[in-house]
């Protein structure tokens, strides 16, 4: 029988579908496509006049806008879904901002540098400036700042009943020598936590650039949590628990924090030498309980303080004379809501016959103003 023949289009076609069968491989596989490079986008840009653009991600957004320090911008989206805004020509400062994304608040997630608070947190950054402001850091001597926590027995509402303070200790400062210090009670506003003052305020930074330069004593400054219930953050708060928080608060700083920085730190006792001074919420704690307690407060400032109708009957009157006050420094923005009641209160301490000493500054409920109250208000303490 004659072998079989096949035509040599055929044989070149079992030749190549042969060949996986006798050797066992596999066609090659196709690479993948790679998906497109993610997006990359800075944001805040801080540019050389002062300027800053700020960007958002959002391309499912309707409406996208920043809110920078309380002022509202829209901004516009590019065909790569990223929003856009640019400021105006910004003065030296810390700014805080936000976005709304949709009418639900958004923190910047190509900013790192957030501003802690318990119902709005935000993020900030620095127009520097030249020569640099006592809130930048600076090649001069550095204070220390400590965190410390203790069990309070009278604050209402604290997980484990676990509150805590921060302590600025001056350059120099040193557990071995015998120095006493005044000290000043530093107290943060409504929604802030212990660490107002130092993470936002900056008050550790403005506290080493006036000693260095000489405009203020060296002096230990504590900025403990302010609250004597810790439901007055919840909807819903009645003026009795805005009183709670107040009466509560004066007895926690009074029988917990105080004792506690004279055991633990060179602080001296005298009222001449202790200061209670806070912003909004803070500054309604300190003139209550500074001008309840002149036995133990020689020195008080309120910056934008939070004050209202109740707050006169909150005061145990003490008469001017019998208070003996250094001090008694009460400043607002001219633009905050709050500046109707301070006016009010500020001539009715005066017709008790307070000296005090009022101030009205440019802005409005902001830390530009309370960054710079500090600046202003520490260089008078305790000075003779």
């Amino acid at each position: 029988m004659k072998p079989r023949r096949f035509p040599a289009a055929a044989n070149l076609f079992l030749l190549v579908t042969s060949i996986p069968l006798i050797a066992g491989a596999q066609a090659p596989a196709v690479p993948p496509v790679p998906p497109p490079p993610p997006l990359t986008y800075l944001s805040p840009e801080v540019h050389p006049d002062s300027t800053v653009t700020f960007r958002l991600r959002a391309p499912n957004a309707k409406q996208v806008d920043i809110t920078l320090e309380g002022a509202v911008t829209h901004m516009q989206q590019d065909v790569d879904g990223i929003w856009t805004a640019t400021s105006p020509v910004l003065a030296p400062e810390i700014y805080s901002y936000r976005f709304v994304v949709d009418g639900t608040p958004l923190l910047d997630p190509r900013n790192a540098n957030i501003v802690d608070n318990l119902l709005a947190p935000s993020n900030d950054f620095l127009i520097p400036a030249t020569p640099a402001m006592p809130w930048e850091l600076q090649a001069i001597p550095h204070g220390i700042l400590e965190h410390r926590f203790y069990t309070s027995q009278v604050v209402l509402g604290l997980t484990n009943n676990q509150s805590d303070y921060y302590v600025y200790t001056p350059p120099g400062y040193s557990e071995k020598s015998h120095q006493r210090y005044p000290v000043l009670y530093l107290l943060h506003g409504y929604s802030d936590a212990a660490d107002g003052w130092s993470q936002v305020g900056r008050a550790n930074l403005i506290l080493d650039s006036l000693i260095a330069s000489g405009k203020a004593k060296p002096m230990i400054v504590v900025m403990t949590l302010g609250y004597g219930n810790m439901a007055v953050l919840k909807p819903g708060r009645t003026p009795e628990i805005n009183r709670q928080n107040t009466d509560l608060f004066s007895k926690a700083l009074i029988t917990e924090v105080i004792p506690q920085v004279e055991a633990n730190y060179h602080v001296s006792k005298k009222r001449e030498d202790r200061a209670i001074a806070g912003l909004s919420m803070g500054g309604h704690e300190s003139l209550v309980t500074g001008l309840n307690h002149p036995e133990l407060f020689a020195w008080i400032g309120t910056f934008s303080a939070g004050l209202n109708a109740n707050t006169v009957s909150e005061l145990q009157n003490p008469s001017a004379a019998k208070a003996n006050l250094r001090l008694l420094w009460m400043a607002c923005g001219v633009d905050d809501a709050l500046i109707k009641p301070n006016r009010e209160m500020i001539a009715t301490l005066k017709a008790q016959g307070y000296p005090v000493t009022a101030i009205e500054t440019p802005g409005h409920h902001q830390w530009p103003v309370w960054r710079d109250n500090l600046i202003h208000f520490a260089p008078l303490l305790f000075q003779k």
